[in-house]
């Protein structure tokens, strides 16, 4: 089976790409494109797996940049493969022929680009990322490197949709604590409310004033033949899930 690769023209013509699962070498819970080196899959699928995601975005495979994501607001400048990945949940480039890739199975993956500065940019944004600033911090970081926050354009990838999210009313808490606005992006009631990830993210980044920000409205949760999700995962009393892949190249 062939990548299935989703694509967005606010980062065109770039390389890029928000991978499914399908195309991969990884067989059991993690059929398909498993990218997470974390998981318990087999190293040598995972290794295949990263090569055909390289050699897709038209890198060699030492180029592929991922982090130790710790769900963070930190952002690490890459102007070369670095020997072990640092732990930070997002990066930023100015140099060709890096591909810079996060990886995710609910949480968002936001691909950047600033066209005309040549400047990208990939960040992981968890609730907790989100909402500690990873989306803002990886504008500034870009910044530094030339870019303009007014005309750059965000994508956010395939995400966990409010309708699969259940948080306690403890989390929400959280959130309305940093602004009593953010009530909007909570809904329902009884024991459990739903939380909008992917419309709380689209928020941070315009509020931050970027020029573009749009998600692609695919649900990792709800859609179990394109895309991994942790919460699925979790729901089946699965061992283990697998980790999707997400990168953009100058």
């Amino acid at each position: 089976m062939t990548l299935e690769i989703l694509t967005s023209d606010s980062l065109s013509p770039l390389r890029h790409g928000f991978f499914t699962r399908r195309g991969g070498a990884s067989s059991g819970v993690f059929e398909g494109l498993n990218c997470g080196p974390g998981s318990s899959d087999q190293a040598n699928s995972v290794a295949i797996n990263r090569f055909r995601v390289a050699t897709a975005l038209g890198v060699d495979p030492k180029n592929l940049v991922t982090v130790n994501q710790v769900h963070s607001a930190d952002v690490a400048v890459i102007d070369e493969p670095p020997a072990s990945p640092p732990a930070a949940d997002a990066l930023v480039t100015d140099r060709p022929g890096l591909a810079l890739a996060i990886l995710t199975a609910d949480c968002q993956p936001v691909l950047f680009a600033d066209h005309a500065a040549n400047v990208i940019g990939a960040a992981h944004a968890g609730w907790r990322g989100a909402l500690g600033g990873v989306l803002e911090a990886t504008l500034e970081a870009m910044e530094r490197l030339g870019a303009d926050r007014s005309r750059t354009a965000a994508v956010i990838g395939p995400s966990i949709s409010q309708s699969a999210y259940e948080v306690d009313w403890d989390f929400m808490d959280d959130f309305i604590a940093d602004d009593p606005e953010n009530q909007r992006f909570f809904a329902g009631g009884g024991e459990k409310v739903k939380f909008d990830l992917p419309g709380y993210g689209l928020h941070r980044l315009r509020r931050a004033g970027i020029g573009d920000a749009v998600w692609t409205r695919h649900c990792t949760y709800s859609d179990p033949s394109r895309f991994y999700s942790y919460r699925r995962s979790v729901h089946q009393k699965e061992a283990d899930y697998g980790r999707l892949i997400s990168a953009i190249r100058l």
